[in-house]
């Protein structure tokens, strides 16, 4: 199963990230549901079904303090000129906890990133961008870069199996780490 771990924003946050979205209408991206808008920590990719009890025992051991999030500004992946991912900034404790994460699940053999960790919440994919749009794009990238989203607190971890659909992916929890 396709999986990965995640920590969620709160459902306080949704509508502020449906109304941002909403300024990307006329580009007809591939909007992620606000509903299913999470920062992800590791992306696992396909994982045996028997293997998710040994992961969920590995995560469980995983100690860090809740730290509070500020969700701030909009970009792009890899720069707003070729924009492939349209993302919101997330500032906060996330390096340690990445960190923490690869160490812990290293003896599995997960591939290590390759960046340094940006954490991010995903808004939009860019499947194409006409040239005619490319100008107001770049200006709509500049108003958004220090938009202020909201804050929350990180408190957990959710390792989730991600579902493709024709009609988008479908997240299910399979296991949460609290944050102590």
């Amino acid at each position: 199963m396709r999986t990965f771990i995640a920590v969620d924003l709160p459902e306080e946050l949704r509508s502020r990230i449906a109304q941002i979205q909403s300024r990307f209408d006329d580009f007809k991206f591939k909007l992620v549901d606000p509903s299913l808008v999470h920062i992800t920590m590791k992306f696992l990719g396909e994982v045996p079904e028997e293997q998710i009890g040994d992961i969920a025992k590995v995560m469980d051991g995983i100690s860090y303090a809740p730290f509070e999030v500020s969700l701030r500004g909009v970009g792009a992946f890899p720069k707003p000129k070729f924009a492939k991912v349209v993302w919101i900034g997330c500032e906060g404790n996330f390096d340690g906890l990445h960190r923490l994460v690869e160490e812990s699940l290293s003896p599995f053999g997960f591939r290590k990133d390759a960046h340094d960790f940006n954490a991010h919440a995903t808004l939009a994919r860019v499947k194409y961008l006409p040239k005619k749009n490319k100008e107001k794009f770049l200006q709509l990238i500049e108003e958004l870069k220090d938009i202020e989203i909201g804050t929350m607190q990180a408190d957990s971890i959710r390792l989730k199996r991600s579902t493709l659909t024709p009609e988008g992916p479908l997240y299910d929890t399979l296991h949460e780490v609290r944050l102590k």
